[in-house]
């Protein structure tokens, strides 16, 4: 699908919430992604394996495996590979401060722009009072939320069969529900208000599986989405500006591109 099409380059990209390890994770299309994009500097923001799910029972296909090896294999060919673990990968984090090998690993980084904006990039997991006090409730929602999973994953079965492209249930339900809207607003005005007693000009954060760019007074607000349901990445341009890319929407421009070969 992609053998003709020059990857598109970007000045840094940010992934989170891949879920290497469960149903849900939409390895497929994230290879995909890896392997139509360059970059200068990738940033793994967390939740790229879910070692919750990994403890309860093993699931690990080859496309997950194929994912890791793309990661690597990136690496070694020089981008600069910044991983911030999140909640579900947190056995990570006590090896916070070490390299292994071209990965680096960290709890937070502070990423300059090229236009000079300094931007904190978390995973955000800090600000959820849910995951910080009372995790087991997490762990219960985790699992209702594979439930969501399993069904979005026969819908775009069928979807597929009538002929139509990738759409995410599970997302759509999530946020017509109130309370995950109300949950989503909080949860970004506290990342927001706590990033800016640092004293930096935005934040980039994954971890609610809602991808989205806004500011508010100047200061950047970003959150790279997950690779679950929407299948989505937040990547910077040479010249600073940031933008959110959704898979199905680089597969039209990948079309284009190919019709536009064919025709030259």
């Amino acid at each position: 699908m992609t053998a003709d099409v020059r990857p598109a380059h970007y000045r840094t990209v940010w992934i989170s919430d891949v879920h290497l390890g469960t149903k849900g994770c939409q390895a497929e299309y994230l290879l995909e992604f890896l392997k139509v994009t360059e970059c200068d500097c990738l940033y793994l923001v967390g939740d790229i394996v879910d070692g919750w799910r990994l403890k309860r029972s093993w699931y690990w296909p080859q496309a997950h495996n194929d994912v890791v090896q793309k990661l690597l294999r990136k690496a070694r060919k020089g981008t600069r590979l910044i991983y911030v673990p999140g909640n579900h990968d947190e056995f990570a984090r006590n090896f916070v401060g070490n390299g292994f090998g071209a990965v680096e690993l960290v709890r937070e980084a502070i990423h300059v722009t090229a236009d000079g904006k300094r931007l904190l990039v978390l995973h955000g997991d800090d600000f959820d009072g849910v995951v910080l006090y009372a995790k087991w409730l997490a762990v219960l929602g985790d699992q209702a939320y594979s439930l969501a999973l399993v069904l979005n994953r026969w819908f775009n079965w069928w979807r597929r069969r009538l002929g139509y492209g990738y759409w995410s249930l599970s997302a759509f339900l999530k946020h017509k529900v109130k309370n995950a809207v109300q949950f989503i607003g909080n949860y970004e005005e506290t990342v927001m208000e706590a990033a800016r007693q640092r004293q930096v000009d935005g934040v980039i954060c994954g971890h609610i599986h809602h991808a989205v760019i806004r500011e508010c007074d100047g200061f950047v607000y970003a959150n790279c989405g997950d690779w679950v349901e929407s299948c989505s990445a937040l990547v910077e341009h040479a010249d600073g500006r940031l933008e959110v890319l959704y898979w199905p929407q680089l597969v039209s421009q990948i079309q284009s591109e190919r019709m536009a070969l064919c025709a030259s």
